[in-house]
This record gives C-alpha cells, structure tokens and sequence, in this order.
C-alpha cells in the first residue's frame, strides 16, 4: 500500500533532532511521497536543502495569510525565481486567507490574488490555506477564474461543512484531510469526507500539526501517522484503507505531477 502526505513542515525545529528515524517510520508505512508546504518564502532554502537529502520530498512556495505583511515589492519576483530555480516545486502554498482575528482582510486577498497570478503564470496549483473565510475565498477564486482563466490546487486541512466543500469541488479543487477528520468531535468535517468526490480527495498530516486519533497524546505530528487519516476516511466511505491509499496516491500525483 503507497500513500502520499500532502501537506508536511518538516523543516520545523521539533523535526532536527530525530528526522532520519522519522523518515524510517514514514517509509515503514508506505508513504511514498511527501509535499513539503511553504510559510514564507524566507523557508525556501532550508526547504530546498531537505529536498536534495530526501529524495521523495517535493516542495511549495508561497506566502501564508497570516504572514501577508511580509509582502513587500519583490515579493512576488522572489517567489517566482525560487519556482523556476528547482523542477522539485511543485506548488505554490501556502497562499489563501485566514480571517480568525484577522484586521488585514484586504492586504490579505491582495496577497492571495497575487500568487493566484503567480501559479497561473507557472501553470502550477496552489495550496490553498482558508480559515474563517469560505464565502470570500469562494468569491475570490471565482472572480480570479472567471477574469483569468482556471486555477488548479487544493483546500488543504479542509474543516468547512458539506455546502462549503461543494462550492470548491464546482471550482474544481482538489479537497485535502488532515488528522481533524479523525476527531470524535468533527462531524461536520466527516459529512464533508463523505461527500468529496473521489477523484478529487487527498490526505495529510500538516506536521507537526494535528496528530490524528490515536496518536493524539503525542504532542508532534509525523507524516507516518497520514495512515490514520487514510483508514478514517475508509471507514466512513465504506471502502478499504487500500481503496483511499490507491485514489489519493493517483490524485496527489494527478495534481502535483508526482510520480511513484
């Protein structure tokens, strides 16, 4: 069984003590590829480094929502460079808008719509990170593709409700789960994990972020433990663990242009 994390920040402290035995465990569990998301693009060369010693970690850059204050004039030519420098980027991300506590919702979209730009000209998806704010995002995306032409990319660590997850699956998104899904308490987002199409469904970790049931008592999450997320989603789709490993592998290569 091969399984794809989509979603990782392994390039975090929690990671250097350990990251050979982490890997070992994420082999031993079948994942065969790993997606590397980016925060700012200040992250690129640490990223970059990782991805030169493991050979199965590709890799994002982008901006996040929360950081879009870091934007600045040469923002956007800087992470087009970094794109062009290295045929493992395989995203942009991760861009989108995050309006909990947020004061900067303009500076934000501004933010967002620039890198939408910026993975138009690349012919890349985004990775897109949206919280508090679907009914903007939606609006958003739908402009830019109306305006600009598609977009491809990805909802990722989706929590939005079963309405919600239609609106992007229409715009032609890819919907990704993290290990929320396995929450006893995440109904809402379960009822979405039912309903996503399966051409269009991918799993994560977001590490160290999120450990899933039942690893819920260790502080940091590691891509191994994107099993998890894979068997939850099998139980409630009513298919084998191996069926979700299957589908979202050719998806997350279908999306990223990976090979396993």
């Amino acid at each position: 069984m091969q399984l794809i994390d989509s979603h990782v920040h392994l390039n975090f402290d929690v990671f250097e003590p350990d990251l050979p035995a982490v890997r070992s465990r994420w082999q031993e569990a079948g994942v065969v590829r790993l997606v590397h998301s980016c925060v700012e693009p200040a992250e690129f060369a640490s990223i970059q480094l990782l991805a030169t010693k493991i050979p199965e970690l590709s890799f994002a850059v982008g901006l996040h929502p929360l950081d879009a204050d870091k934007w600045v004039a040469n923002t956007a030519e800087q992470i087009v460079s970094f794109a062009r420098s290295d045929n493992k980027v395989v995203a942009i991300g991760e861009i989108g808008l995050d309006f909990y506590k947020a004061e900067n919702q303009i500076q934000q979209k501004n933010v967002f719509v620039a890198q939408l730009e910026i993975a138009r000209e690349l012919d890349l998806p985004v990775i897109i990170h949206c919280r508090d704010a679907a009914n903007i995002m939606r609006d958003v995306i739908h402009d830019f593709q109306q305006q600009h032409g598609q977009v491809k990319g990805v909802m990722h660590c989706w929590t939005g409700n079963a309405e919600e997850t239609e609106w992007f699956l229409d715009l032609g998104f890819y919907v990704s789960f993290s290990g929320i899904v396995t929450f006893k308490n995440a109904k809402q987002i379960q009822e979405s994990a039912k309903m996503v199409w399966k051409d269009r469904l991918l799993i994560e970790t977001d590490c160290p972020f999120l450990s899933p049931v039942p690893k819920r008592s260790q502080k940091r999450n590691e891509p191994a433990f994107v099993r998890y997320v894979a068997e939850t989603l099998a139980t409630l789709r009513d298919v084998t663990t191996e069926d979700i490993a299957a589908l979202t592998t050719t998806n997350a290569c279908k999306l990223f242009g990976l090979s396993v």
